[in-house]
C-alpha cells in the first residue's frame, strides 16, 4: 500500500481553493482601501499597514519557531491579520503601540489557542479593542485627511451621536474624506474589495448585507433617510462587515446561522451607537457575537434527512 494515500470517510470534496490563495484574495480585496488611505492619509498610513503586517508575520514566525510548531507565515493569514488591524488605527498611531497590537493579534488570541483555525475570536477585532482599552488617547485621535484644513476632527460618527446629521456631507463619508481610522478610508473602496472576494467566493453575502442593511433599517426608524445613510457610511461598518464579521474561523458555518449572526451584530452595533458612550459599536458587536457562534451553530445546523434530534 502506498504510505502517502489518505482514507478518509466521504463525502470526498475536490477543490484548488487553499488557505494561501484565499488570504491571497483577501489582500487583494484590502487594496483598494489601502490606496484610498493613502491618498487620504498620506505615507504614513502605508508605514502603519506595512509594519503592522511585517510585525505580525514575525510574531507568528517567532512563536512557532520558539513552539517548535511547523511554519505557518506562508499561508498569508498572518499578513491578512496585520494590514487588518492597521485599517483599525488611526495614522498617527504610535509603532510601538502597534506592534503591542499585533503580539495580542497574532500570539495572544489566535496561536495561544492553537494556531489558524482554532481561535474564538477575530484577532485583528480582538487587539484593536484591547489597544483602545490600553492606549485610549492614541486610539481617539483622528486626524483629518489631508485636503481638510485641520489637524484633528470630530468623527463622523461622533456627529451621529447627537442624533443629527447636520453638516455631514455623503458624499464625502462615501469617499472616505473624513476622519477616523485607516479602514474607515472609504465605503465605496471596501464596498470593491468585498465585492471582489464574494466573486471568488471567499465570502457570501449573508452577512455583510444582512449586518449593513440591519444598521441602515434601524437608523431610518431613529433619525430617518439621511441619518441611516450617514451611520452605514460611518466608523468601521463596512470594514467590519465584509473583512471581519465574515472571518471563516468566528462566523457560523450555515447560510441561516449567518443572517442570525448578521442581525445580532447590527442590533448590538446600533445599541452601542445610539445608548451607549462610545460612539462606534461594530468591533464590539461582532465580538460580542464571535462568542455567540458555536450556539448559533447548533441552533441553525442542518438536520440530516431521516435523523433525529441529538
Amino acid at each position: 500500500m502506498n504510505d502517502n494515500m489518505i482514507v478518509s470517510v466521504s463525502p470526498h470534496i475536490r477543490s484548488n481553493d487553499s488557505t494561501t490563495t484565499i488570504m491571497r484574495d483577501v489582500l487583494i480585496g484590502l487594496c483598494p482601501a489601502v490606496i484610498v488611505s493613502v491618498i487620504f492619509f498620506g505615507f504614513r498610513a502605508l508605514l502603519v499597514e506595512v509594519f503592522c503586517a511585517a510585525c505580525c508575520v514575525f510574531c507568528e514566525w517567532l512563536f512557532e519557531k520558539g513552539m517548535k510548531r511547523p511554519n505557518t507565515i506562508g499561508d498569508l493569514s498572518a499578513a491578512v491579520t496585520g494590514v487588518i488591524l492597521a485599517m483599525n488605527l488611526p495614522v498617527s498611531i504610535p509603532l510601538w503601540q502597534a506592534a503591542i497590537g499585533c503580539v495580542v493579534a497574532i500570539i495572544v488570541v489566535k496561536q495561544l489557542f492553537g494556531g489558524i483555525g482554532h481561535n474564538f475570536a477575530n484577532p485583528a477585532l480582538t487587539a484593536r479593542i484591547v489597544m483602545f482599552l490600553a492606549f485610549s488617547s492614541s486610539m481617539a485621535t483622528w486626524t483629518a485627511p489631508n485636503f481638510i484644513d485641520a489637524v484633528s476632527s470630530a468623527t463622523p460618527l461622533e456627529v451621529l451621536k447627537t442624533g443629527s446629521a447636520e453638516g455631514l456631507n455623503l458624499f464625502h463619508l462615501a469617499l472616505g474624506a473624513a476622519g477616523g481610522s485607516l479602514g474607515e478610508s472609504s465605503a465605496l473602496a471596501l464596498t470593491l474589495g468585498g465585492l471582489y472576494m464574494m466573486y471568488r467566493k471567499v465570502i457570501s453575502w449573508h452577512i455583510p448585507l444582512t449586518y449593513i442593511g440591519t444598521v441602515f433599517i434601524l437608523s431610518l426608524i431613529k433619525g430617518g433617510f439621511t441619518f441611516a445613510v450617514a451611520e452605514i457610511l460611518s466608523g468601521g461598518l463596512f470594514l467590519c462587515a465584509f473583512f471581519m464579521a465574515s472571518d471563516y474561523v468566528t462566523s457560523p458555518h450555515t447560510n441561516k446561522g449567518r443572517v442570525i449572526f448578521a442581525l445580532g451584530c447590527g442590533l448590538l452595533t446600533c445599541l452601542i451607537r445610539f445608548y451607549g458612550s462610545y460612539p462606534e459599536g461594530a468591533s464590539f458587536a461582532v465580538l460580542l457575537m464571535n462568542i455567540l457562534t458555536p450556539y448559533i451553530n447548533r441552533w441553525s445546523m442542518t438536520k440530516p434527512f431521516g435523523g433525529v434530534k441529538a
